[in-house]
């Protein structure tokens, strides 16, 4: 008999804290299997304890190397009979600047870790989608996604870059009975935050500070549901579609410092 002993199960890709952590322990309490994964292995092993080893499985993971991806999503498998329900690529870095001091190294990091990495997860992974009845492929994309965001101008492409193909995707894999979707978040207070921006957000608007278990039930919505983009909090869906309607103002905004200095106040989102 497999660990997972006939539960659903859920793979996530940093889950040793912030949104991937909340998510697997909201999971855990809906009877769950979980496989947790990330390069913080003391944040695995406090989650592993937490959750209970039965109930889990945890492994350290650089999600940009392939060959390590395929070796997790084949141990987790072992654990559930070849099944996945839902495949959460979640992890991410973030690195800020302006693009014209930006090192290159950190542009490819930022490139490698939020966006390569998804296509690495997905490819590898959709074997155990497709044998498994309404699963569901969901990746943390961003509200830099709705608009390139100054000062984060990488991290936003990469997230632009994860909402496309979504998209596509969720075309692509109605095919073969799988789902896919993906959360936007705003200001979410996790340790990809410099220390001291959630603390100093706004109380309200857009760019208030959002607690990770906001995501996690998001998460869970997603899974009930065929809803393609998930926007944490709602209002983020506003910036998107006055970006689609009004590029060009959306551009001004930020070049005459109004939305800019907003945005540049709580940092990466």
């Amino acid at each position: 008999m497999s660990k997972a002993n006939g539960r659903k199960s859920i793979f996530i890709t940093g889950a040793a804290s912030g949104m991937g952590r909340e998510t697997a322990r909201l999971f855990h309490q809906k009877g769950w299997f979980v496989g947790a994964y990330d390069v913080n292995g003391d944040g695995l092993k406090s989650l592993e304890t937490e959750l209970g080893a039965e109930n889990c499985l945890v492994s350290k993971l650089d999600v940009t190397n392939r060959e390590d991806y395929r070796g997790a999503l084949a141990d987790f498998a072992s654990a559930t009979d070849g099944k996945m329900d839902i495949l959460y690529n979640n992890a991410g870095i973030g690195r800020g600047g302006l693009f014209e001091t930006q090192s290159f190294e950190d542009v490819m990091a930022v490139v490698n870790t939020n966006f390569v990495s998804v296509l690495i997860g997905i490819h590898e992974g959709i074997k155990y989608l497709k044998a498994t009845p309404n699963s569901m492929c969901f990746t943390t994309s961003s509200s830099s996604a709705t608009y390139g965001m100054p000062g984060i101008a990488v991290y936003s492409a990469t997230k632009h870059a994860v909402k496309g193909l979504t998209e596509a995707l969720a075309v692509e894999f109605k095919t073969i009975g799988v789902r896919a979707a993906d959360v936007l978040p705003g200001l979410i207070d996790t340790p990809i935050l410099p220390p001291g921006v959630a603390a100093n957000a706004p109380k309200e608007g857009m760019f208030r500070a959002i607690a990770p278990i906001e995501v996690a039930k998001v998460v869970w919505e997603a899974y009930h549901s065929s809803k393609l983009h998930w926007y944490v909090p709602p209002e983020i869906y506003e910036l998107d579609k006055a970006a689609t309607l009004a590029p060009e103002q959306t551009r001004d905004s930020m070049a005459n410092g109004t939305l800019f200095a907003q945005l540049t106040a709580v940092t990466i989102p």
